[in-house]
């Protein structure tokens, strides 16, 4: 589930903005509103935009965001169904999930580079049409192996909307007080999907079939498009990123390894050469980031960046966070409908509390955040993530629904506490013009823990209750023993946001901070002669 992209720093007061682009000097009219906006970016520095056109921009990023959030969370419930119909494994359904985010989590960066380079607009239009476009086909797959491949498509598609969209509101708002505010909206539609998504997903798989949770994105994409193509100005970054193929192809080697690796080692051995095989390609791909990076100029990941420990925390805390989040989705749904044997609209109803609390405390994280920093919302979030595996691998929760629910509220609040400081620590520190790949790099953490905690979840639970009759299922009688291990990795995870939140946000880490800024960019440090020109 992808998570809200994070709000990049304000401009200095008195600087023009480098990522506005420029329009023609005219008042935009309505007749010729798209084809002025077409033409912002080419010429002089134009005037703000009207608010009412404001308000269009944000409310078409917005539904981008939405139905790529939805996606994942409306799936969820849809996966038991998938498995009947489809006829497939466990490691079939962590498929579905696993290559969505894997592929958003490989292409986020690029597609934000690409963006600057050649056009938001242009790559928004185009991220709208494929992630529709793969929605209607993975309606219609007749297999797992061409649902896996559509979903990719989507996947394409959505790593080309959420970061570009971001860029779209902070480039449409320049006033930071308007900007924060559409932000907090923009972001605040990921705990709506979350919320919804549960009930939404229940009522369609119950009421029409598990393909008709893609059928939603269909409308609703149509629609951001003709509103794009209506209303959004192209804009280009003053300066663009170099693209980085070679770091770009080693971070999808080590990443699509590494999950290949975890969700078929259960049915082909851990030891086995095929899975040997894949993972010596993980670490080769990764050894080969760590020699290749550092020699170029603009590298896709400046592994300079991690001698900041609030940054390395940040990268830490949401592979943790997210990987919680995904293998807690995965491991809940499996139990609800196949162990209670619930319809999919009552398991929908059961994550609700989850939902909702996360929902309601993601807004208190953030003011925790600007007034006392992250240190109180990240020890919020690690002790009630752990607390609750360790309600279930310890109480046996599920076995109580007070226990049971107690265990879901508990983790809504983990989650909801968790994201807004995982962005405050990402770009801490950080000058100007690095901010944004910093936040890039933790929204890319956030995919791959999410790929990984369904990955490594769904290995536990294959490895520990496999079915005697059918391999590469689960046997429902030994679910509940099977999931102990998976809910002491919960809990350790959660025990690891609290010890890393804690390390990474005190005195020493901003000092770390401070002194990695001034390596990386010294002009922008005050009192240098760069910050003073």
């Amino acid at each position: 589930m992808p998570a809200p992209q994070p709000t990049p720093p304000p401009e200095p007061p008195g600087k023009p903005s480098q990522e506005r682009s420029p329009g023609p000097s005219q008042e935009l009219s309505k007749k010729s509103g798209r084809e002025d906006g077409r033409e912002r970016g080419r010429e002089g520095a134009g005037p703000e935009l009207d608010r009412h056109r404001q308000l269009v921009i944000l409310g078409t990023c917005c539904m981008s965001l939405l139905i790529v959030s939805l996606d994942n969370t409306v799936l969820n419930v849809a996966l038991p169904s998938i498995q009947r119909d489809l006829h497939t494994t466990v490691a079939g359904i962590q498929w579905t999930i696993d290559a969505y985010t894997l592929v958003i989590a490989s292409l986020l960066m690029l597609a934000g580079s690409t963006a600057d380079r050649i056009g938001r607009r242009r790559v928004f239009k185009t991220g709208l049409v494929i992630f529709t476009l793969g929605s209607l086909l993975s309606s219609l797959a007749p297999s797992l192996e061409l649902l896996v491949v559509f979903r990719m498509l989507q996947a394409i598609g959505g790593s080309m909307l959420n970061p570009v969209a971001l860029s779209i509101v902070t480039n449409t708002f320049t006033d930071p007080r308007e900007r924060a505010r559409a932000i907090g909206l923009w972001g605040a539609v990921v705990g709506v999907s979350m919320a919804a998504g549960p009930l939404i997903g229940g009522v369609l798989v119950e009421t029409v079939g598990w393909r008709a949770i893609f059928w939603i994105n269909i409308p609703v994409g149509i629609t951001a498009y003709v509103l794009t193509r209506r209303y959004v100005p192209e804009s280009r970054a003053a300066k663009p990123r170099r693209v980085d193929p070679v770091g770009q192809l080693l971070v999808m080697a080590a990443l699509g390894s590494l999950t290949y690796a975890i969700i078929e080692a259960p049915t082909s051995g851990w030891t086995s050469p095929l899975i040997l095989t894949f993972a010596g390609v993980a670490v080769c791909a990764v050894t080969g980031l760590v020699l290749y990076e550092p020699r170029r100029s603009e590298p896709l990941i400046d592994l300079r960046f991690f001698r900041s420990a609030p940054f390395s925390g940040a990268t830490v805390i949401a592979v943790c966070a997210f990987g919680a989040l995904g293998g807690f989705l995965f491991m809940n749904t499996l139990y609800l409908q196949n162990v209670r044997d619930l319809s999919a609209l009552d398991a929908g109803l059961y994550i609700l509390p989850m939902a909702a609390l996360s929902l309601v405390c993601a807004p208190l994280s953030g003011r925790l955040v600007g007034a006392r920093g992250p240190r109180v919302p990240l020890a919020v979030a690690g002790t009630a993530l752990g607390a609750s595996g360790l309600m279930f691998a310890l109480l046996e929760a599920e076995t109580h629904l007070g226990l049971l629910f107690t265990g879901y509220v508990l983790f809504g609040i983990g989650f909801g506490m968790v994201n807004a400081p995982i962005t405050n620590t990402a770009v801490a520190g950080m000058p100007l013009s690095q901010a944004g790949v910093a936040a890039a790099v933790a929204s890319t953490s956030r995919q791959i823990g999410q790929t990984l905690g369904v990955a490594v979840i769904g290995a536990v639970l294959a490895a520990g209750a496999a079915s005697p009759t059918r391999r590469g299922t689960i046997d429902n009688a030994a679910f509940a023993d099977a999931s102990r291990p998976a809910w002491w990795i919960i809990a350790g995870l959660g025990g690891c946001v609290l010890a890393v939140g804690v390390l990474t946000s005190g005195e020493w880490a901003r000092g770390t901070a401070r002194r990695n800024a001034a390596r990386l960019e010294p002009s922008a440090l005050p009192g240098s002669s760069g910050a003073q020109a």
